[in-house]
């Protein structure tokens, strides 16, 4: 059964050629493909999530090792983005056997305007590279958020978002008041249904 999952997850990733693999062995048989490394300086450019011609990969620091960025020869749309922050975008073209590297930059978002009150969203998810969305925006990954410090967010209704490549997209539409302070738990699943639970403190 696992075996068909892997099946159906390749196939849905075939529409920007994209392959996840393990241990770098495909990439030393397969000369078919190229590799696209991404890298960043700072924080900012390492914590921000990254779309392979229109589909979420995860977030920059993540993708090297078991999780290297390897696509067909031809030309790929790369974007890279985070709240508050441009969005950076680059076309690139990849070679057969060949690593392409993009050096990425973020500059901070003109006009962007802080909520001076904030609600706290704690989480408690697997797996901890999964990508958390708020209202559509990348915001950064599970593991930021789930510690002493949560996601801070402006109060109101916010829909909660958490991707991770392979596995169901889990989302919550949240009313958060001002000072709250929210925790998250959700296990996000290969294949089946996604248990999760919200618990107010």
């Amino acid at each position: 059964m696992r075996f068909l999952h892997k099946i159906r997850m390749l196939h849905q990733f075939a529409s920007v050629a994209l392959i996840f693999i393990l241990a770098g062995s495909l990439y030393g048989r397969d000369k078919n493909v190229g590799e696209l490394q991404l890298q960043g300086v700072s924080s900012v450019e390492k914590t921000s999530g990254v779309w392979v011609d229109g589909k979420y990969v995860g977030y920059l620091e993540e993708l090297k090792g078991s999780k290297k960025i390897l696509l067909a020869p031809g030309e790929h749309q790369i974007s890279v983005r985070q709240g508050g922050y441009s969005d950076f975008t680059e076309k690139v073209m990849i070679e057969a056997g060949r690593k392409e590297k993009v050096r990425v930059t973020m500059s901070k978002a003109p006009n962007v305007a802080y909520p001076t009150v904030t609600a706290e969203v704690k989480m408690t998810i697997y797996p901890l590279d999964a990508g958390v969305f708020v209202d559509g925006i990348f915001m950064g990954h599970v593991d930021e958020f789930d510690g002493l410090h949560g996601l801070l967010v402006a109060p109101g209704t916010r829909k909660i978002t958490v991707r991770e490549p392979g596995y169901h997209t889990f989302e919550s539409q949240v009313t958060l008041a001002p000072n709250q302070v929210l925790k998250l738990e959700t296990n996000l699943v290969w294949a089946g249904t996604e248990q999760s639970s919200m618990k107010p403190k």
